[in-house]
């Protein structure tokens, strides 16, 4: 199983790119698998259904199933957040592992700039970054420049620079990145 990343400021177009770019990897006949990093107090649970009750209850995990898909809940009720490997290693063995954030954590990523963001880049500070997808040409750029809208290109990439997620040497980038 092999995994990238893909780093950027809110709002420079990760899940935009994602939602375009697995396709094109499936399209490969790439099995592709993500792990998205929510910043927020999110919850996919509903109150008033089952799951949601038994939580309260104080389950630790709860296990939904249907003859479509299962989603496991796991609480962590004031454990440390879940550590990238750790999720990692809750995945089934697939070609690619996407990963969109944890943008400290250290794994070759591709850095999603744009422009009308106006926020500084990430890769000056952060060795993983081994190209950026832009809506801007960045002639100065020391790291390969990838057109934002050319999809191909960008899975190329990905299929170019994902590391095996066995050899990743799991640790906090050097740097302190934004």
């Amino acid at each position: 199983m092999r995994l990238i990343g893909f780093a950027g400021w809110s709002g420079a177009g990760k899940t935009t790119l994602l939602a375009r770019l697995i396709p094109a990897l499936v399209a490969r006949g790439l099995a592709v698998s993500t792990i998205k990093h929510a910043h927020h107090n999110f919850d996919i649970d509903k109150p008033g259904k089952d799951s949601h009750t038994h939580r309260l209850a104080g389950a630790s995990e709860v296990l939904v199933a249907s003859a479509n898909r299962w989603a496991l809940m796991h609480e962590l009720r004031g454990a440390p957040e879940a550590e990238l490997p750790e999720l990692v290693a809750h995945l089934s063995e697939v070609d690619i592992v996407l990963v969109e954030g944890f943008k400290r954590d250290h794994h070759p990523k591709i850095e999603i700039h744009r422009a009308e963001v106006g926020k500084p880049f990430l890769h000056p500070d952060d060795p993983c970054i081994v190209a950026i997808a832009s809506d801007a040409a960045l002639p100065e750029a020391s790291l390969p420049v990838l057109d934002l809208n050319d999809i191909e290109a960008i899975a190329d990439a990905v299929e170019r620079h994902a590391a095996p997620a066995a050899t990743i040497e799991w640790r906090p980038v050097d740097q302190a990145v934004g």
